[in-house]
């Protein structure tokens, strides 16, 4: 895909809610090929940002690709070093291992957005971030924290705990005894605090994390970056330096948020997971819900190569799990909350490290489709919404502003109509998933990550 637009305004089918004002700013990969050459895995397209504007129940669209300098070199007719193509920018990550300094890889950032010090950016899993103008989605150029936390991967997922007023979030850190870094972020600040370093066994690839009003928690699967795979000359990029290890267990680590201390680090048999639903504290318990894939295998199959083949690749479907985890007994249990497949979760911002009842999600065990299910966490019941040939992206639930239920407002999704070849933009009620709106976009956009509701931008 090549096209921008800017404040194109779609015909809406329904009715967009008039307290609904504020920004959805989405983020994702959306060009995968430059001159006879093409990327090797979808996580590598170059970020293009996706603005959905809503006032008084009225949508404003636009889409910019980010100006960077993997963008740059791009058009330049230079593909660089990105997850899984080739090595040159990351390999420079490895090449700090055993060296003073910080890497300096790819600035493809193409997975999430936050605002940090009243700064919008663009975030991915290599240390280094971009810059944009909300409003114009316009790029104003790399974005540094002020301080020396290292870090060789970063988190790409930015907890935003309203009810502390902060992010919080973490860095993998190479070398002889690896470590993770977990820091919070002020809301006005560029300064992060460390609150535990942490050694890590692998080090394994973390995508995500968790807090609760006293906690920090992050997943460690057995899916280890292996520096030693990544030095083989024919490396193609982090892809391959990721070593599923099946004879070693998963631990979840619990570090208490003032502290630092771990208050828990139980194992449990072998799980991979890319995204937390959630977390909170329950008397002595501290609860974990995410969504946890059998092996590592997912994160190959989403190279193109297999996404081009018929069907969707042939690995299983994430299940919606809940960890209960005893801190006193350095225990944990876990059940299954939801029988279909479940991916990109999300809670309503206001339960944050609290309590949750629901969680929403893509639906992905249907043939010919994503839904968008809503689970009942307490009830163990779920609704669903499926419509053939639509594919949900990542729903966003956004309550009303001044709602005393936790699912009164409404869910926020984009999705791709392969039969029409055509984005839209879907306006649920988030308590019964009635569709209230629909807006086709002018294009078809590529599949997409993550993104932020802003109220005040």
């Amino acid at each position: 895909m090549t096209t921008e637009v800017t404040d194109h305004r779609p015909t809406v089918e329904g009715t967009v809610p008039d307290w609904l004002s504020g920004t959805l700013i989405r983020n994702g990969p959306a060009r995968f090929e430059v001159g006879d050459r093409r990327v090797n895995h979808w996580f590598d397209g170059l970020a293009m940002l996706r603005r959905y504007a809503f006032d008084d129940g009225r949508l404003r669209y636009s889409n910019r690709f980010l100006r960077s300098d993997a963008y740059e070199d791009a058009m330049n007719g230079r593909l660089t070093g990105q997850f899984g193509t080739d090595t040159r920018g990351w390999r420079r990550l490895l090449e700090t291992v055993t060296a003073l300094g910080l890497p300096d890889p790819t600035d493809n950032a193409n997975v999430h957005v936050a605002r940090v010090d009243g700064e919008y950016v663009a975030l991915t899993e290599a240390p280094r971030r971009v810059a944009f103008d909300p409003e114009t989605l316009e790029t104003r150029g790399r974005f540094r924290f002020r301080d020396d936390l290292p870090e060789h991967i970063a988190a790409a997922h930015l907890v935003d705990d309203p009810h502390r007023d902060e992010l919080v979030g973490f860095t993998t850190q190479f070398g002889r005894t690896p470590q993770y870094h977990l820091y919070r972020l002020p809301r006005d600040s560029r300064t992060r605090e460390l609150v535990a370093s942490v050694d890590a066994a692998g080090p394994a690839y973390i995508h995500d994390c968790s807090v609760t009003t006293d906690h920090v928690i992050i997943v460690e699967s057995p899916l280890v970056l292996s520096v030693l795979r990544a030095l083989n000359p024919f490396s193609e990029g982090v892809t391959d330096m990721l070593d599923w290890q099946p004879d070693r267990e998963t631990r979840v680590l619990v570090i208490d948020r003032d502290t630092g201390d771990i208050a828990a680090d139980p194992t449990l048999e072998p799980a991979f997971t890319f995204h937390h639903v959630n977390a909170y504290v329950d008397g002595e318990t501290v609860v974990l819900d995410l969504v946890a894939f059998p092996t590592g295998d997912i994160v190959d199959s989403m190279s193109l190569a297999e996404l081009e083949g018929e069907g969707f690749p042939a690995v299983s479907d994430a299940r919606l799990m809940r960890y209960r985890i005893d801190p006193d007994a350095n225990a944990v249990r876990r059940r299954r909350l939801y029988d279909g497949g479940m991916e990109m979760p999300r809670v309503a911002r206001s339960a944050v490290g609290r309590h949750h009842r629901y969680a929403y999600g893509q639906a992905t065990h249907r043939e010919g489709a994503n839904g968008l299910v809503k689970v009942d966490c307490e009830t163990g019941t779920a609704r669903e919404w499926w419509e053939e040939s639509v594919y949900l992206e990542e729903p966003i639930p956004v309550r009303h502003p001044d709602a005393e239920a936790e699912d009164e407002g409404v869910v926020l999704a984009t999705a791709l109509d392969v039969d029409r070849e055509r984005t839209m933009l879907l306006v649920f009620d988030a308590a019964t998933l009635d569709v209230r709106a629909r807006a086709d976009l002018p294009h078809a956009e590529p599949f997409g990550f993550h993104g932020r509701f802003f109220r005040d931008v």
